[in-house]
Order: C-alpha cells, then structure tokens, then sequence
C-alpha cells in the first residue's frame, strides 16, 4: 500500500497530479486546495496518500498535503453514509476552507455555517453531522478557538481574496492566522487583508 510519496510535480491537471518518484510517475488526485497549493510543474510535493480501489478494478490514488486533511478525508469516506472516495474528497474541498471552523460547527450540530460559509446543501449538512457529531472531538483534527473562529467570515474573505492574488493557499493560512491574531475578534475582512500583506510580501 502506497501511504506517502515525496518526488517531483510533472504535470498537473484540473483534479490531478503527477508526481515523479524514483523514476515512476504517479497520478494522484487532490481536492481544489490542495492541489492549488501544491506547486507548479518541476516544483518537489510532498503528500500523504490514500488508496481507493474501484468496483471495476482500478485504483485512484489520493493525495493530502497534511496528516490531518487524511484523516478527515477518511472520517468522511468511512463514516457518512454512501460517500466513496471521489465525494468524500468533494466534501474535503469544502472543508478546506477552514478545518476549524468546520469542525466546530460539526461538533456543535450547527447546520448553519456548514450550508452558509462552506457551500454544502442543508440535506448534506445534516448527513455529515448525523455522522460525524461523536467522532470530530476524538478524532484529532484541529478545533476552532481563540480570535479566529469568531471572526470565520472575515477570515474566509481575506483567504479568498489572497488566493485570487496569486499567493499559495499554505503561504496566505499562515500569514492570515496570525494577522487574526493581532486585528481581534471584530476586525474586517479588509483589515486583516493588510495586515497579511505586510507579512507575504517582501522586505
């Protein structure tokens, strides 16, 4: 079983990669993301995988760009009724937007921000919550606290419009964490854009 792989990007597509290790080049599938944070061609990549073997034989090979974007990825195929690999990762995208936030809305059974911030309809908000509600506090991921998940909506903005600017999703989660930080619960989207400029751009 192929867990991890660290090579060279070769090629990208619209919902893959190829990536090169020890002269074999594999095709693995990332959800939005991750793959725009990937790198582009010749850049190194380094992603925990997930195999997945179809009902007519083949397998996909999944790729994540952290231990804990696997294993939501592995809560979602496993444990929410009728998802297979493709939707669990589908679901993972939306998720994406802020591992935090979303799962503190699940633990909450808060439907809300699930169908309003990360775009699931209302009948698979349920679905994930019915689901996940006993699993999501044990399971290790990341929960929101402090300044950031308060102010979710002004975060996600700023995330956004940093991403539009050509910035890596990595780069501009970092930066943006700590511009949260420091502009406090009640800052705008506008304000903690600023902020996360002064910290991507150079000196």
């Amino acid at each position: 079983m192929i867990a991890y792989l660290r090579g060279t990007v070769v090629a990208r597509n619209p919902e893959s990669a190829v990536i090169e290790t020890a002269g074999v080049g594999y095709e693995v599938f990332l959800c939005g993301p991750s793959l725009e944070a990937l790198g582009p061609e010749g850049s190194q990549a380094q992603v925990f995988v997930a195999e997945s073997i179809s009902m007519y034989g083949g397998t996909a090979l999944y790729g994540f760009l952290s231990r804990e974007e696997k294993l939501l990825f592995d809560l979602l195929r496993d444990a929410v009724p009728n998802t297979g690999a493709k939707k669990a990762l589908d679901y993972l995208g939306k998720a994406m937007k802020s591992l935090p936030d979303f799962t503190r809305a699940v633990a909450a059974r808060d439907p809300k921000p699930l169908t309003v911030i990360f775009g699931f309809t209302a009948k698979t908000a349920e679905k994930l919550i019915a689901a996940l509600k006993d699993k999501l506090p044990a399971s290790g991921l990341p929960s929101a606290g402090g300044d950031l998940g308060a102010q979710s909506g002004s975060y996600l903005q700023a995330m956004s419009a940093l991403t539009s600017l050509g910035f890596r999703a990595a780069d501009a989660r970092a930066a943006l964490e700590e511009a949260a930080r420091e502009a406090g619960p009640r800052a705008t989207a506008e304000a903690i854009i600023r902020l996360a400029l002064k910290r991507l751009s150079p000196k």
